[in-house]
Parts: C-alpha cells; sequence; structure tokens
C-alpha cells in the first residue's frame, strides 16, 4: 500500500501489518487531478489537484495523522496489475482507515451558518456531486469514522451526526450496519449513481458484497452480469432476482439484470428465509440451476 506522508508529501509503501495508522480521502475527481507520476516526480503543484491533496494532507497533519491516502495518486494507474489490486482492496482499505476526509468540493464553506443562513445543510449535501458518483458509495459505508468536510476543509459534520440527512439523500438505512441488507437493497443504493467507465459500476460494488473479480476493461455491461454471478455463487438471497425492467422497449432479457438502475425500486426488499441444507445456485452451460421452495398460497 502506497501512502503520502502529510508532513513531507512524499509517497511511501508499506506491506501487512507494517502499514502505519492513515487517513484516507473520499473525493469525486476533477479535470486535472495529481497522478502517482506527477507525485514521484516532484510535479504535482502543476496540477489544478495539486490544492486538494495539499488541504487533504494539512487537514490530517492538524487532525494528528502521519499518514493519508488518496486515489488519484497513490496508485500507479499505467500498471494494470496494480489497479486490479488495488480496485480489489479498495474497500479493505477504506474499512481500515482510522478516518475517511469526505471531501465536497462543490459545497461552501467559509463558517457559513446553514441553519440560519436560508440554504440548509441537507440542500447543500443534497447537491453535491459527491453523492452521485459510483465509487463514492462503498467510500461511505465501509469505514467507521467519517468526516464530512465543505470546499474549504471546514468539517460539516459526522456520518453519526449527519445520519438522517444521509439516509435522506441516499436511501440507505443501514449507514452503519449495510451487511444486514438484502442484494436488492445494495443495488438500489448504486442505482443512480453514476462512473466514468461502464464497467466501473460493477468495480465499484464489489466490496459490497465481499466478492473479488479480475478487471477486464472493454467488457461493458457483462461486468455487471459478472458480479451478479459471483453474488450468487457466495451469498444466499433470491432478492438478487427482484429488479424490473427499466426499458421497457427492450424485450430480450436474460434472468440476471444488465446495470443497478434495474434495481431502483427495490430500496425496501427484505433479505427471505431459505432452507440451509437446500442445494447451492450453480450456472452451468444451460443456465442457472437452483433450488426453490413452493408456498402453499
Amino acid at each position: 500500500m502506497r501512502l503520502i506522508k502529510t508532513s513531507t508529501l512524499e509517497l511511501h509503501e508499506f506491506s501487512g501489518t507494517k502499514t502505519p495508522a492513515y487517513a484516507i480521502l473520499s473525493h469525486f475527481w476533477g479535470n486535472d487531478e495529481v497522478t502517482f507520476q506527477d507525485l514521484r516526480d516532484g510535479i504535482g503543484s502543476e496540477r489544478q489537484g495539486w490544492a486538494k491533496v495539499v488541504g487533504c494532507c494539512d487537514k490530517a497533519l492538524e487532525d494528528g495523522w502521519d499518514f493519508v491516502w488518496i486515489d488519484s495518486c497513490c496508485i500507479d494507474k499505467t500498471s494494470s496489475a496494480e489497479l486490479s489490486e488495488s480496485i480489489n482492496s479498495m474497500f479493505a482499505w477504506y474499512k481500515n482507515a482510522h478516518v475517511c476526509y469526505a471531501y465536497l468540493s462543490d459545497v461552501p464553506g467559509g463558517n457559513r451558518d446553514y441553519e440560519t443562513g436560508g440554504l440548509s445543510l441537507y440542500i447543500a449535501l443534497e447537491q453535491s456531486r459527491w453523492f452521485t458518483r459510483g465509487w463514492t458509495l462503498q467510500e461511505l459505508l465501509a469505514p467507521d469514522w467519517v468526516i464530512v468536510l465543505a470546499n474549504d476543509w471546514s468539517e460539516l459534520g459526522t456520518k453519526a451526526s449527519l445520519a438522517t440527512d444521509l439516509t435522506a439523500i441516499t436511501g440507505i438505512t443501514h449507514l452503519f450496519n449495510f451487511e444486514e441488507a438484502s442484494v436488492a437493497q445494495k443495488m438500489s443504493w448504486a442505482a443512480r449513481r453514476k462512473t466514468t467507465r461502464l464497467e466501473d459500476r460493477a468495480y465499484s460494488m464489489m466490496g459490497l458484497f465481499n466478492v473479488n473479480m479480475p478487471l477486464l476493461y472493454g467488457e461493458g455491461n457483462r461486468a455487471f452480469i459478472r458480479l451478479q454471478l459471483e453474488i450468487l455463487s457466495r451469498i444466499d438471497d433470491e432478492s438478487i432476482f427482484a429488479w424490473s425492467n427499466p426499458r421497457p422497449e427492450v424485450y430480450r432479457q436474460g434472468l440476471l439484470a444488465e446495470s443497478p438502475e434495474c434495481f431502483a425500486d427495490c430500496g425496501q426488499i427484505r433479505r427471505g428465509d431459505f432452507d440451509p441444507d437446500r442445494l447451492p445456485h450453480v450456472m452451468t452451460n444451460k443456465g442457472l440451476q437452483m433450488q426453490l421452495w413452493l408456498r402453499e398460497g
């Protein structure tokens, strides 16, 4: 794992139990982010995103953290092997962070009084792009301690103190125990979120289901099909089939959904009871083999 020293803005590499305590940044990307190569070569200050790196390190240092992880410049994205390993590890990295800074660069700070200043904090949060991005879903759920920050790095609150607003904005009632949600509910949380690359809609959700997959950019919607197949092989939860087609003009559709949008109306679907001794789901060359019980009506 590669971390930034908050006092020097230099990169350091760690592995296993030697990894020190660290803060981690959650943000939505701008047009000119600092890359790993920029930071390594000492030219990061030439990027527009440099102020974000400096602001994050200053905030972490102020809070007593010696190291911070920032996705844009702690991953060498020119290495497909490192990128794949990092994306498969990312949920764990956010979960293991001592604090996550959710930086909302489009929410004004300046010690604004949101309660009496005419613009409620809820409206300011709701309008942020941070809540529309696919990757920030796991970044909200994985860490126990999340501090929400305005564009000047002032604190707006925490995941705990803002829980009511965050639930209203995201539809997530399981902010601190998301593991208890059904597969369909978890999918519904991502239904209206977007990613720059189509495949990342699936890859950004792997950690929510505790699955790992190889990254195959170029496979399009097939990535989401692979995600569902991995879930079926690990989790006994038929709510994965509770989706509906958001495009009625498409008549031919398989058993699995083609995108998270298909689960947009599944926020209230609960996990059903199942027989622990039943046969597991198996995908064969003829389709999905599964054992279901019929209930007398």
